[in-house]
């Protein structure tokens, strides 16, 4: 099994982006300056690789070594590009099942419904590149595996691949509480994409508008909410029930 792996210093984690790796995160100590932190800062927005700027404290946390001001980590898996993945598993189903998980932050959330979506037969996951949880220890071991088991694409923005899919015949549907329709209302038998929000905020507006129906479920308690990773559960398996 793959270990996530942490690299530090400006020059390796340029050298990292550059050779392509699998970077989940990069951590930038606020301040930094030099042509170098320069070039790296361009390299990464150039990339498309999340980055945030920390104090040395939290860097010093995160490793013990000379770390220049600079940390990153390695992703265990290799992340799959957007448009082959579809093209790929439409051409061989005629009912692909995807998964899209929007701004999605807790890793063990994260562990647990890729565990659900390999469990029922989902053909891939779909995140963002920012602001997405990273494949961490904790999110293998929630897997329980899974993540090596099905193929995961990370894009830039999500309303695009929203728009991609629906391009490739794939109906897309946002899991709201702001709707009146039922998953239980919602045909989920043919090529499928189903969209999970964040767990403190939800799905995007711009994504619950752009998607082909919105669904929730039905809430009989006091409580007016479920945990993301169960909510997808019940999700995912109405669309086994119904495509079974």
């Amino acid at each position: 099994m793959t270990k996530a792996t942490q690299i530090y210093g400006i020059r390796a984690v340029m050298e990292a982006i550059n050779a392509d790796e699998p970077i989940d995160k990069v951590f930038v100590q606020k301040g930094l300056r030099g042509d170098l932190s320069k070039e790296l800062e361009f390299l990464m927005r150039k990339q498309g690789i999340s980055f945030s700027y920390v104090p040395p404290e939290k860097l010093n946390r995160l490793c013990k070594n000379n770390h220049q001001g600079v940390v990153a980590s390695i992703s265990p898996i290799r992340f799959h590009d957007l448009e082959g993945l579809v093209e790929n598993i439409t051409a061989d189903k005629k009912a692909p099942f995807f998964l899209l998980l929007d701004q999605l932050s807790d890793v063990r959330n994260f562990g647990a419904i890729i565990r659900s979506a390999e469990c029922t037969g989902v053909d891939g996951i779909i995140i963002q590149k920012r602001g997405s949880a990273p494949v961490t220890a904790d999110t293998i071991k929630t897997s329980a595996g899974a993540v090596f088991k099905i193929p995961i694409a990370k894009v830039d923005h999500l309303k695009d691949a929203v728009y991609f899919l629906q391009a490739s015949g794939i109906s897309v549907v946002a899991a709201t509480e702001k709707t009146n329709k039922s998953i239980y209302d919602i045909p989920l038998t043919g090529p499928l994409a189903i969209v999970m929000g964040a767990e403190d905020t939800g799905i995007s507006p711009s994504i619950v508008k752009a998607a082909d129906y919105a669904a929730k479920l039905p809430m009989l308690g006091e409580i007016g909410s479920l945990n993301v990773s169960v909510a997808c559960g019940v999700f995912l398996y109405e669309a086994v029930r119904q495509r079974q």
